[in-house]
């Protein structure tokens, strides 16, 4: 169990929120928008892993294997969590490791963009970045992915976001009332 040290014993900086969903569900653009509406930086797990391994995650998949790849991922989570205040954005499969769902649930506020697997495919389809729609069928890979995934992303989140027919804005709208509600937009006083 992740959960990150508090050295401030007078004030804590706000919660941070941790974005999870199937890939093309909208983590990073909600995600940017929530941060520029809160004043938080905002952080794609994806971009800080990629970073790290100097190449893209379809080209590391390729050389290493998925599980090289999650390892590295737990790592960097693992770090990214501990981070005060921001919005992130996490790839769709942090949560296959328990390690992952944990650490997001223990050290910030989780949102479940749910999105169906037609809609994500009616979005994704020209995609080619993402390795694991690289399939003869994306769109029966993205049902599997919804019907493996799903359960463990309600069992990471806090709450649940459609993010189907909404538009950004109104997700954004209403991920920041939901954090008002729970008092988590700003520093205890």
């Amino acid at each position: 169990m992740n959960t990150c040290t508090d050295n401030s014993p007078t004030q804590r900086p706000p919660t941070s929120v941790f974005l999870v969903g199937l890939p093309g569900s909208g983590k990073s653009t909600v995600g940017r928008y929530l941060a520029r509406r809160l004043g938080r930086e905002f952080v794609d797990s994806d971009h800080v892993l990629e970073k790290r391994l100097g190449c893209s995650i379809r080209e590391y998949f390729e050389q290493a294997g998925e599980q090289a790849f999650r390892d590295r991922e737990e790592a960097t989570i693992a770090e990214l969590v501990c981070l005060p205040g921001i919005v992130l954005s996490t790839g769709g499969g942090t949560v296959l490791r328990l390690a992952n769902r944990e650490a997001l649930r223990n050290n910030g506020w989780v949102v479940y963009l749910k999105s169906n697997p037609d809609d994500i495919f009616r979005r994704l389809r020209h995609d080619k970045t993402r390795p694991l729609l690289q399939v003869e069928d994306p769109l029966a890979r993205l049902k599997e992915l919804h019907r493996v995934r799903d359960p463990l992303y309600r069992e990471a989140a806090h709450s649940t976001m459609e993010t189907g027919r909404p538009s950004v804005n109104s997700v954004v709208n209403n991920i920041a009332m939901q954090l008002e509600q729970q008092e988590l937009s700003q520093p205890p006083g």
